[in-house]
């Protein structure tokens, strides 16, 4: 029996159609619990996201961006509902709406129970490869978990579907029955595709994906989740905080800093042509394979990253922002849409 997976066409960007959105995160707000006392009762609150908001189109590859502990993962995590699993007592705010062929679904707003119908849909590569795979698991075993979940599938049809996506993300068969820890951090992260493959997915969140990988491999794994992209029009979320990997990748891309969204744009856009401060600072510090190239336009930002649980008045980056003015200390910007790009500065 051979396993077909079904291609959808893509739509976005093609004529003078509309790109069709799939995901649209309105006003994201996470705040987690800081406990103390002897009975260890909520005492303080840290915003890891504030406001934040985005679209997802079928087809495409959003990019965010951001130093770290600027709330990038907490995004994806708060998309798929699993804050709630993960930390007590954590506050999650906003809509996370998913559009299905039923019509449009507050996931926020969603029961475990009730989740698990859209989880096959939704799926995350995580960061670290060596702890996202149950040591306990053979790779079989791992890549069939989702099947045996969410289909009706004979156990003959999820081993030879296991065997098939080990194929598709450049693994052999002959892997199927060993264990993770026999595999380099490249070959687990590719399994780790797999996995998250299995369900046929139309979102996949990457966090991180490559950040714990050699500089050789990083570019295997990332030319290899676009060419599952091209062949299965997957959407991708991908959160990293190395810039010229996101740039490879991504359609468009949000830049975040303390839990807020600062800039939004098209890839080249962004790149070519940052438009907000703190985006401009953290372009200049790419590093550019050129011995001889000069510096002098580094952008170097003054102090360091505000404390989550003390964020500055106003403007959180007004403290490090070199076109900082007085007013900035009085009321946070808003993302406005300028020319095609939305930056969260007035001066710009």
């Amino acid at each position: 029996m051979s396993i077909q997976v079904e291609t959808r066409a893509t739509t976005a960007g093609t004529g003078s159609r509309a790109p069709e959105k799939i995901l649209e995160v309105r006003n994201l707000h996470v705040d987690y619990p800081v406990f103390g006392g002897v009975l260890l009762r909520r005492i303080a609150g840290i915003r890891a996201v504030e406001g934040v908001s985005f679209d997802v189109h079928r087809g495409e590859t959003l990019g965010i961006v951001g130093e770290s502990g600027c709330g990038k993962s907490t995004v994806g995590r708060a998309i798929i509902n699993v804050l709630g699993a993960m930390v007590h007592g954590v506050r999650v705010e906003g809509e996370v709406l998913y559009h299905t062929s039923d019509g449009v679904v507050d996931l926020l707003k969603l029961s475990p129970p009730a989740m698990r119908k859209y989880r096959a849909e939704i799926q995350m590569v995580f960061q670290d490869p060596y702890s996202s795979l149950n040591p306990r698991m053979t790779v079989s075993q791992i890549i069939e978990e989702p099947l045996r979940i969410h289909t009706s599938m004979t156990a003959a049809a999820r081993r030879e579907r296991a065997a098939w996506l080990l194929d598709k993300v450049g693994l052999s068969a002959e892997h199927a029955n060993r264990y993770p820890h026999e595999f380099s951090g490249g070959q687990r992260q590719r399994i780790g595709i797999a996995r998250a493959l299995a369900t046929n997915p139309r979102l996949v969140i990457a966090d991180e994906p490559v950040s714990a990988l050699d500089v050789s491999i990083q570019a295997q794994v990332i030319n290899l989740l676009q060419d599952l992209q091209e062949e299965f029009d997957l959407s991708y979320i991908f959160i990293a905080h190395d810039l010229s990997v996101v740039r490879h990748i991504s359609d468009r891309i949000a830049v975040m800093y303390l839990g807020q969204v600062v800039e939004l744009g098209d890839s080249e856009q962004v790149y070519t042509d940052p438009r907000h401060p703190y985006t401009r600072a953290l372009l200049s510090a790419v590093p550019r394979p050129d011995p001889d190239g000069r510096r002098d336009g580094r952008i170097r930002l003054a102090g360091d990253v505000p404390d989550p649980m003390n964020k500055p008045s106003g403007c959180a980056f007004r403290t490090r922002c070199p076109m900082a003015r007085p007013s900035c200390a009085e009321e946070g910007p808003t993302l406005e849409e300028r020319d095609g790009r939305a930056v969260a500065c007035p001066w710009v």
